[in-house]
């Protein structure tokens, strides 16, 4: 079964909480802090793999969740990171986060990874708290929350060469003599389903076909699985247009071959400046091939590049091969959809934040903030005075103060909400 869209929920693994510990040694009575630090948790990894071709597996399972980072202990022992979790998709596989409808990756080659949701970092032990002022803290950080996602997966198949036509034009018959594709092949509409692709090897040159199953009218608007068919053929770098000149053809060659330029048009503009060579099929079976050179000719005086042949018997298709091996060698690569950036996050010299008032509660919002308050042990008041100067250093209670904030009243900083207290030294 083929299957080209899925959505998926993704959770990374947390980081592990730091340690709050001491050493605890024969005639040392006093000894110093040595909790260690929590492991970084698992990342979720997808990897483009052109040995698939179908996003199939996702239809039976949908969530999945990496390994949490252990936690540190003392004598300064950090915590196990979680182990990553690679998902491997087909090459072409298009990456929309659903909350935002953003297209934020474009897995077009071979072994491209991209960290679809990043573990957390493992906290801090309060080892790492120590100061000449502060010789014995008795905080540790706790580990981050790893990042929760939801994204649609969208393949679109990467070929140099799409087939288009109409059903029973014989796409599936050309693909499969001329590559080792075999699909299924019947003489009735419709009998290829999904799309099939196939490797053309011409002298040391290679490229790849894609056979689209068969477009109707009105499958710009989803007739047909028109959407679904349509979606792969604007990943293909040159259009194959193929058009059934038996007499037993669905519809009259003339209106065929406009129907589905309508459509390509109709459903994308930029298919329509594709390069396209037109192959008018099925020579076989016709008597009189006067009104067939006739269309050829028509063609032509528009600038098409036009083949006569019969996938059936084998006629006209080494020239036909030799000259797409001669196009597809002039195109220019495919180029992704999306810039490729790497994926290393960098701390901002000025962290990005904003606060604004939400009825009685003060709300701020910002990465950092979020992640410094989430990492918090709000239940301790060291590991609270260290969180009320960090966010004072951002500039956060400055910020409130301006807007009016009093002693007392409600923040809300990463869904955790904490009462406004203009000095916390002294409270215990």
């Amino acid at each position: 079964m083929f299957l080209d869209e899925a959505v998926i929920e993704l959770q990374a693994g947390d980081g592990g909480n730091g340690c709050i510990s001491f050493r605890r040694e024969k005639y040392v009575p006093r000894g110093g802090p040595d909790g260690g630090d929590g492991g970084r948790g698992g990342s979720i990894l997808l990897v483009a793999d052109e040995s698939l071709n179908t996003l199939l597996d996702f239809r039976y399972k949908s969530n999945y969740k990496a390994n949490s980072g252990a936690h540190g202990s003392g004598a300064d022992r950090k915590g196990k990171s979680g182990s990553d979790l690679t998902l491997r998709v087909p090459v072409g596989t298009l990456v929309y986060d659903v909350e935002s409808g953003d297209l934020i990756a474009d897995l077009f080659r071979q072994k491209q990874k991209f960290i679809a949701a990043r573990g957390g970092v493992g906290g801090r032990g309060n080892a790492t708290f120590a100061t000449s002022t502060r010789q014995a803290p008795k905080f540790a950080e706790r580990g981050e929350p790893g990042e929760k996602r939801v994204l649609r997966l969208e393949l679109k198949l990467l070929a140099d060469v799409g087939i288009v036509g109409f059903p029973n034009a014989g796409k599936s018959t050309f693909i499969s003599r001329v590559s080792a594709a075999k699909p299924k092949i019947g003489d009735y509409p419709f009998t290829t389903l999904v799309p099939n692709l196939g490797v053309v090897r011409r002298d040391t040159q290679t490229f790849v076909i894609a056979d689209m199953p068969g477009l109707i009218e009105g499958a710009h608007e989803g007739v047909g699985l028109g959407h679904q068919f349509l979606r792969h053929v604007e990943r293909a770098r040159l259009l194959l247009h193929m058009v059934d000149m038996s007499p037993f053809a669905l519809h009259p060659p003339e209106e065929a071959f406009e129907t589905i330029q309508h459509e390509l048009h109709a459903f994308n503009p930029e298919l329509a400046e594709k390069p396209m060579i037109v192959a008018l099929n099925k020579i076989d079976s016709v008597e009189d091939r006067a009104p067939v050179e006739a269309f050829a000719e028509q063609l032509r005086a528009r600038d098409f590049s036009v083949f006569i042949l019969s996938a059936f018997t084998g006629e006209g298709l080494e020239p036909l091969l030799d000259y797409l091996a001669e196009q597809v060698g002039k195109l220019p690569p495919l180029e992704p959809l999306v810039e490729e950036r790497p994926q290393t996050k960098k701390r901002s010299a000025t962290p990005e934040w904003s606060a604004e008032k939400e009825g009685e509660v003060y709300v701020v919002k910002g990465e950092l903030v979020d992640k410094a308050v989430q990492m918090t042990d709000v239940n301790n008041s060291e590991a609270l005075y260290v969180l009320h100067r960090r966010l004072r250093g951002m500039g956060v209670l400055t910020k409130l103060r301006q807007m009016g904030i009093q002693e007392g009243d409600i923040v809300r900083i990463g869904g955790i909400e904490l009462e406004f207290v203009e000095d916390l030294r002294h409270r215990s």
